[in-house]
């Protein structure tokens, strides 16, 4: 069953460790830091992953246990630390990401909308290949977010900052 997670990421001068608490798979964590690693230029060449430490605690907002899908929250926390500006208010992302970077679809869309929805959210950032699910939602729940579409994890991390 889809939950609602926060994510809070904090760095500190150091030589490039992460860690992870709270809830959530530490295999996961990895996957997305190391694709952070690999793709920080991509998405500013100011990033230097070298010269930080940084640290992830995802809170779970609704005692879902651990979540199923947090390589690509997990990404863009990082990219949002490590450019020092944060994600846009009342933001949910939706859908994943693989070990390439290659994304996932939401599952069960009309209930991960209905959960935002009751957790607070305005945003939903929803990855192109869950259009196709759009149908299933009623539109009247489908009415009361702003969508945005992404179609990898740079273009994903963009839009979840709000960075053009």
């Amino acid at each position: 069953m889809p939950g609602a997670y926060r994510f809070e990421i904090q760095t500190i001068p150091g030589g490039g460790k992460f860690s992870v608490s709270g809830n959530g798979s530490k295999e996961s964590a990895k996957i997305a830091f190391d694709y952070f690693k690999a793709n920080a230029n991509r998405v500013s060449g100011s990033i230097k992953v070298s010269e930080a430490d940084f640290h992830l605690q995802i809170v779970d907002l609704q005692n879902q246990g651990s979540p199923d899908a947090t390589i690509l929250s997990t990404f863009i926390a990082l990219c949002s630390v490590a450019l020092a500006k944060p994600l846009q208010s009342q933001m949910v992302v939706t859908g994943d990401m693989s070990l390439g970077g290659t994304i996932t679809q939401t599952r069960s869309l009309a209930e991960t909308l209905q959960i935002a929805f009751d957790a607070g959210a305005k945003r939903i950032l929803l990855p192109m290949s869950s259009a196709v699910d759009i149908p299933t939602v009623p539109s009247e729940l489908f009415a009361k977010f702003q969508i945005s579409f992404y179609s990898d994890p740079v273009d994903a991390a963009y839009k979840a900052i709000g960075v053009d």
